[in-house]
Order: C-alpha cells, then sequence, then structure tokens
C-alpha cells in the first residue's frame, strides 16, 4: 500500500495531512460498499439476461446509413433496453442527443393541444422549463396550446397529496416526475416514493400518463420507475446507462403506444422507429449498457466517500454519507464561493481529460447566475464521468456526481480536497 500513497503524494500532490483523513474516512464507509455492490449485482445479472434473452450476437454491432432500414442491432438494443425496463417497448438512439431532448419528444409525442401537463414534484431541471414554456422559448409546449400546472413540494420534501388530487382534472393528460434533485437542494426520490405517488395518481386518474425523468438513477437501486406503474421513463446516455462508453443519445421506455407516439415525433408521422441509422455506433451503446451496474456502483462510492469527507469537516451534505442512495448526485453546501471555485478546481485537477485546465464561473445560456463546471471527460457533457458544478450563489451547493470507476472518483475527491486546502480555505 506504501506504493499507493507515494504515487497519491508524487503525482497528485496529496499531502500527508489529506491522504491520512481521507484513508481513515474511507476505512469508516467501507462496511457501505457491501450493500452497493449487492445492487449491482442485480442490475448485472438483468442486464446480462436480458442480452441473452434477445440473442445479441456481433452481426448486431454493423453499422446502418442513410435510412437505417433493417437495422438489426438498433431493434435488439430497444429490445434489450425494454426489457431491462421491464417495459413493452423501447426507443434508443443516437438522434436522441441528451436527456432534455429525450423528454421533449416523450412530452410532444404524447400531448396534443387542449392537453395538461402537471409536474406533482415543484419547479423542473432548468431546460425542461424551456421546454414546456415555464420559461418562454421558441417551439415550446405552451405555443400549442398545452397548458402547465405543478404542485409544489411540502417541507421536508412531501409530496402534497391534497394539492395533487385538486390539481387533476379532466385535462391532465400526462403527470411529469423527475426523479433527481436537478439544481435544489431536496432528496432525490426513491422508487419506493416514486411508486408511492404513482399509485395515488392513478387512483384519481387511472388512464393518466405518469412519465419520470429517471436522469441519474438508473441503476441505483434494484428496480426502475417502470417495474412501479411508470408508463413512461426517459434518461440520457451520457448518463448511467451508457456506462461512460455511449458517445451521444438517450432513452424513452415504456408502453408501446407511449413510446410509438414519441418516435412519430422523433422522425415524422408515418416513419416512427422504422428510419434512423446508428452509423456504427450501436456496439458502445451495448457495451456501455453493460458496463453500466459497475459504472454506477464507482459513482454511488464516490458520492459516499465525498460526503463523509465534508460532513466530517462541518459541511452540510445531501444525502448524508450514511442515508440510502436514490441517484449519482452528491450535494455539499460549501458555504461561499471561494469553497465552491476551489473543489472544482481540484476536481479538475483529478480528471483524466484536460487536467490541466482550470475552470471558472461564467454566464451560462438558461441559468439566472455565472456558473462553474469541472468536468473532464472522454465523452463531452458526460455526467457519469466525474464532474461538479455549481451556480455561484448562496448558500453555495456544489452538485457532484459521477465516476467511471471507484478509485478514480476516489482520487478526485482528493484532489478536490487537498486544492481546498492548498488554498487555506480548510483546515485538517
Amino acid at each position: 500500500m506504501q506504493e499507493l500513497y507515494d504515487i497519491m503524494q508524487s503525482k497528485f500532490g496529496i499531502s500527508e495531512k489529506v491522504l491520512q483523513y481521507c484513508i481513515q474516512k474511507e476505512n469508516e464507509i467501507k462496511s457501505q460498499f457491501q450493500k452497493i455492490d449487492e445492487i449491482t449485482e442485480y442490475n448485472q445479472l438483468k442486464v446480462l439476461s436480458a442480452m441473452q434473452k434477445n440473442k445479441l450476437s456481433d452481426i448486431h454491432f454493423a453499422a446502418t446509413t442513410g435510412y437505417g432500414y433493417n437495422d438489426l442491432g438498433r431493434d435488439v438494443l430497444e429490445n434489450i433496453y425494454a426489457d431491462v425496463f421491464c417495459t413493452e417497448s423501447g426507443l434508443v438512439r443516437p438522434q436522441l442527443t441528451c436527456g432534455t431532448h429525450a423528454l421533449a419528444v416523450a412530452l410532444a409525442g404524447n400531448l396534443r393541444p387542449g392537453d395538461e401537463l402537471l409536474s406533482p414534484v415543484g419547479l423542473p431541471y432548468d431546460t425542461l422549463q424551456g421546454v414546456i414554456g415555464i420559461r418562454k422559448e421558441k417551439g415550446c409546449l405552451t405555443e400549442y396550446g398545452i397548458t402547465y400546472k405543478q404542485v409544489d413540494l411540502l417541507p421536508e420534501d412531501k409530496f402534497d397529496y391534497d394539492g395533487i388530487e385538486k390539481a387533476i382534472t379532466e385535462k391532465t393528460k400526462l403527470v411529469t416526475i423527475q426523479r433527481s434533485k436537478g439544481y435544489r437542494w431536496k432528496v432525490s426520490f426513491s422508487i419506493a416514493q416514486i411508486k408511492e405517488l404513482i399509485s395515488f395518481i392513478k387512483s384519481i386518474k387511472k388512464d393518466v400518463i405518469c412519465m419520470v425523468d429517471n436522469c441519474y438513477g438508473e441503476f441505483s437501486e434494484i428496480q426502475e420507475p417502470s417495474e412501479v406503474g411508470a408508463d413512461l421513463v426517459v434518461g440520457s446516455l451520457i448518463k448511467n446507462p451508457g456506462g461512460g462508453l455511449a458517445p451521444i443519445g438517450g432513452y424513452i421506455v415504456g408502453k408501446e403506444e407511449f413510446v410509438e407516439n414519441a418516435a412519430y415525433r422523433l422522425t415524422a408521422p408515418g416513419l416512427g422507429k422504422e428510419v434512423g441509422a446508428t452509423l456504427g455506433i450501436t456496439s458502445s451503446f451495448l457495451q456501455g449498457l453493460f458496463m453500466a451496474p459497475q459504472v454506477v456502483n464507482g459513482s454511488i462510492k464516490t458520492a459516499i466517500f465525498a460526503a463523509k469527507l465534508f460532513e466530517d469537516l462541518g459541511f452540510a451534505v445531501l444525502p448524508k454519507s450514511n442515508e440510502a442512495r436514490a441517484d449519482i448526485v452528491q450535494l455539499i453546501q460549501m458555504g461561499s464561493a471561494e469553497n465552491v471555485i476551489a473543489f472544482c478546481q481540484g476536481i479538475q485537477k483529478g480528471a483524466p481529460v484536460d487536467s490541466y485546465v482550470t475552470p471558472e464561473p461564467w454566464d451560462m445560456p438558461g441559468y439566472d447566475c455565472p456558473v462553474i463546471m469541472a468536468a473532464g471527460a472522454f465523452v463531452q457533457g458526460s455526467s457519469i464521468e466525474l464532474s461538479a458544478d455549481a451556480p455561484i450563489k448562496p448558500p453555495y451547493h456544489v452538485y457532484m456526481q459521477g465516476g467511471l470507476s471507484w478509485h478514480h472518483g476516489k482520487i478526485g475527491v482528493m484532489t478536490g480536497l487537498q486544492t481546498m486546502v492548498d488554498k487555506g480555505l480548510i483546515q485538517l
């Protein structure tokens, strides 16, 4: 082990004090890793079983171009996703450019003028606000006569069941449930909580479409939202299910009718799932999915490690290091802009890509304040790779997620802490 500590100090600049503190905290959390490993093993077997059931072969890795007619690999990939998520159908495409795009396609494909969209979990993530029309953008849903209503969460992030019951009307066509926290200091919803919420909504209006934004949550538990009543589940392949190998893409899985509606919006009426060339990246999608449970495992261990380091230094963290996880995101309340910037710059120093770059806050489109983003990723914007970002405004929350492996995630968090120590912001 001395050789390990020597390289941490000589190659990554980890001081003896920081090293000893991190070793101590790692030893204190190792007992929690067994449960995470059990979830990973279950999900790995689930993915393996789906691939075997669909007789995955190397013939399915062949590239298609143009219209992409008779793309055998694409069809098998979508069947595998449907089986992994226990749904009737799947739409898994490189033409879905990101999670927001996948959500926009699912919404636009299943809503019509005069319908109403309801969020029972408060305000959606920033980019989806533009899709819906909460923040007016060209082509938003409200421009097409689709109305929007939301019910805010009660204190302690509890569902407002009375408010939800009052909000559901004959016009309510689709309910969107964001699983992860977004840029908010709140818990991410567990599968048990999502099940309870969907059951309540369906008891009021049986035919309402329940859609879950599953970004950051895949494979963090042994079930997915589609196994507890969600009609549609949507996510990004450059987050959890791409396993760090998918270079682009998104997925929509669920009931066949609703997935088909989304496909007609993605391509064109009358074409749907029949077109869409995969251009030779199907193997990356499939191998990424195969690796995803293990990659999510590393991300969650990294999040627990970061939570333990900082909560024991007196910082507020969410979730706490000993709390159950519903996604890969870790929040740390840094308390000052200086702390936020130093931590993000330290995360960047521990990256495999662009480690020499120093991130600084900047005015990103769609945000109401400067934002700093640290991400030395093989795939641009990949949130399953170790990254940290934060809006520069009180109370200065950092949102850290990802890590393709636990061993990389660990050193990345350590360089984040070391940078704060080097700047005199933390005393050990």
